[in-house]
């Protein structure tokens, strides 16, 4: 089993940064790729950044620029640093890590980030 804990969300203002932390822990061996997800009430989940095991990125279109998401392998910790924050950035941000050898996904509980105008 693998644990996912977020943190680091909170109230900002329009043009701010903020960073996002994922601790991972549990049987994390077999992790191939890691990512951000966002979701507001309403709307569906969308991808915001993943990173896999050999440290490629990928970036939804409306972060690319802002965003950058980073991982510490000594913490099992990912990152995702959050520049020039936006109004429509707002969004519970849920932290994903994704095993291909076995199928299986994994969520955290999710971290609210508010941005206001």
């Amino acid at each position: 089993q693998v644990q996912l804990v977020e943190s680091g969300g909170g109230l900002v203002q329009a043009g701010a940064s903020l960073r996002l932390s994922c601790a991972a822990s549990g049987t994390i061996f077999h992790i191939t790729a890691m990512g951000w997800y966002r979701q507001v009430p309403g709307k569906q989940r969308e991808l915001v950044a993943t990173i896999i095991t050999s440290g490629s990125t990928n970036y939804a279109d409306s972060v690319k620029g802002r965003f950058t998401i980073s991982r510490d392998n000594a913490k099992n910790t990912v990152y995702l640093q959050m520049n020039s924050l936006k109004p429509e950035d707002t969004a519970v941000y849920y932290c994903n890590a994704n095993s291909a050898p076995y199928g299986m996904e994994y969520w955290g509980k999710g971290s609210l980030v508010t941005v206001s105008s």
